[in-house]
């Protein structure tokens, strides 16, 4: 006779997940101490003023991961449209002047005394729990698309195409999941190209930086300026670095050292090898999150779990494919690594989702 595969419910975390996660976020802290010490000892004197603040998001975020971890996940299922309201108001709210701060030209976030907040970053979280609940209920396709293209919008508006586009990608990664029609997912995904380069050809900023990826010899001290001290700091790090700690490329010569551009001080301190290892964490991170999704119990988790993995491993390749002149540079932080405290906590929380959803995912015995 043929056995029945029965499944039953795990009761733990995914050990294999959080340990990742410890370690990226361990990892991270020491990449952001090292690299933004000349920035920050120049502009506040104190070369550890950056690393100690994003040590204390570290253990917000720390703290919503283990507590998250242990809130069922189907409680951010009956919290999906107060959560997603949440962030449309924030994300409006910040366009405001007198609410918003305006930094580099774009008005992303608020300023709270010592404290900034970025919008965009809890948006990422809401919208992938409200896209979850709306697979869940089988709602026609404008559910969908509807409060993404809301979303889009408000988001250019800032302006930020770069979220922007890992918002599309997380979208477009539940839609596929959710069952929808095919014509609508190939539609998405043509609608986001479209959009894309139309929102590159009308604005000069974007055009400029599109235009340097094109052309990276040209200009190198001027458009190319970037990621050509970009391309400086990978090739002087080599096979094996220059040593932790010894990079030439963060005493101010590289923008955004601390931020954006991090995985460039890490490729010149550690070397090929070094960075290597980097991404092989960063493929084992993303396997088991896509395991676990795999493994879901119902289709609001499943279509969660991929939402959450597919923005955190996205906006991980769009950064290092940018670091390698593979995209063009858009400003997208590192996950774990990059110094943003409102990027490391929402990523920290929705890895505790993603851990509560482990507890009870579906297994053969």
């Amino acid at each position: 006779m043929r056995k029945i595969r029965l499944k039953k419910q795990t009761k733990s975390l995914d050990k294999r997940l959080l340990a990742l996660t410890l370690l990226l976020t361990g990892l991270g802290l020491i990449a952001v101490a090292d690299a933004s010490a000349p920035i920050a000892l120049s502009t506040f004197g104190d070369r550890f003023y950056l690393f100690k603040q994003q040590a204390v998001w570290a253990v917000v975020g720390i703290v919503l991961l283990f507590t998250f971890s242990k809130v069922k996940y189907t409680f951010w299922q009956r919290l999906a449209i107060p959560l997603f309201g949440a962030g449309i108001l924030l994300l409006i709210l910040v366009l405001i002047p007198a609410l918003g701060v305006k930094v580099l030209g774009a008005r992303r976030w608020f300023l709270l005394g010592p404290i900034s907040f970025q919008p965009s970053e809890f948006i990422k979280l809401a919208l992938a729990i409200y896209l979850a609940k709306v697979a869940s209920k089988d709602m026609q396709p404008a559910s969908f698309f509807i409060p993404l293209l809301l979303v889009v919008v408000l988001i250019m508006m800032q302006p930020d195409l770069g979220t922007t586009i890992i918002v599309m990608t997380l979208a477009v990664s539940q839609i596929f999941v959710s069952g929808i029609s095919s014509l609508y997912f190939v539609g998405t995904i043509a609608f986001a190209a479209i959009g894309s380069l139309v929102l590159i050809i009308t604005s000069d900023y974007r055009r400029d930086r599109f235009m340097t990826f094109l052309t990276q010899t040209q200009d190198p001290l001027g458009k190319a300026y970037h990621i050509s001290q970009v391309l400086i700091g990978l090739g002087a790090g080599g096979f094996w670095g220059v040593g932790l700690g010894a990079s030439r490329q963060k005493y101010l010569f590289l923008p955004e050292a601390a931020t954006d551009s991090i995985f460039a001080v890490l490729a010149e301190e550690v070397g090929f090898l070094g960075v290597s290892i980097l991404i092989f964490i960063f493929t084992l991170f993303i396997l088991r999150g896509l395991t676990i999704a795999k493994n879901a119990p119902d289709k609001f988790s499943r279509v969660l779990a991929v939402g959450v993995i597919t923005w955190i491993g996205g906006q991980a390749m769009l950064n290092l494919g940018s670091m390698v002149a593979l995209t063009p540079l858009t400003g997208i932080p590192l996950p774990f690594f990059s110094y943003g405290g409102s990027s490391l906590t929402s990523i920290l929380a929705a890895v505790g989702i993603l851990l509560n959803i482990s507890r009870h995912e579906e297994k053969a015995k």
